[in-house]
């Protein structure tokens, strides 16, 4: 979901994007996402996941993306976290992202215009081309732990110029 904030007559000030992220667990592998050049984070891997629609719950965002992008049924959810994303100079909050991990799901994962999907061993795990945030929190994620961050890039989303994270415990 897309919000858009009019004060006045002035232009757009800011576009926030709620979105979710699901890493898919089993018998140890994560399977990883390669995003198709032309998208967001196109080129990197990633968990799977998309923007929320109107009235739409993060939960049911995660398990209609996952569906939509692998043919996987999510049956269950842990939710991690939520990590906020900034872009450029401004420290206008651009993207907020709630996590999630599966390892309850039916269906065998097959890939889709969003990008092409492979099983890998959490040792082995392509951090560095991914996007630069992901080797600090998703160790955390492969741990079951939950966490809050906040990670700040420049304008194109290449460099990685400041962040904190924090560890959480949910009930």
């Amino acid at each position: 979901m897309i919000f858009k904030v009019k004060m006045l007559e002035a232009e757009l000030v800011c576009m926030l994007v709620a979105a979710t992220l699901c890493h898919i667990i089993k018998y140890g592998q994560f399977l990883l996402q390669k995003k198709s050049k032309g998208l967001f984070g196109g080129g990197k891997w990633n968990g799977v996941g998309g923007k929320l629609k109107l009235n739409e719950s993060p939960e049911e965002c995660v398990k209609r993306e996952v569906f939509e992008e692998t043919g996987l049924r999510v049956l269950d959810l842990k939710f991690h976290g939520i990590l906020n994303f900034y872009f450029g100079d401004r420290r206008e909050l651009d993207w907020v992202v709630h996590v999630f991990s599966t390892t309850n799901f039916e269906g065998e994962p097959k890939p889709s215009e969003e990008g092409n999907l492979k099983w890998f061993d959490s040792e082995e795990i392509p951090y560095k081309e991914m996007w630069e945030d992901d080797k600090y929190w998703v160790p955390l994620l492969f741990k079951g732990q939950c966490f809050q961050g906040n990670f700040y890039f420049d304008e194109g989303g290449e460099k990685l110029l400041d962040f904190d994270l924090k560890r959480k415990i949910l009930n």
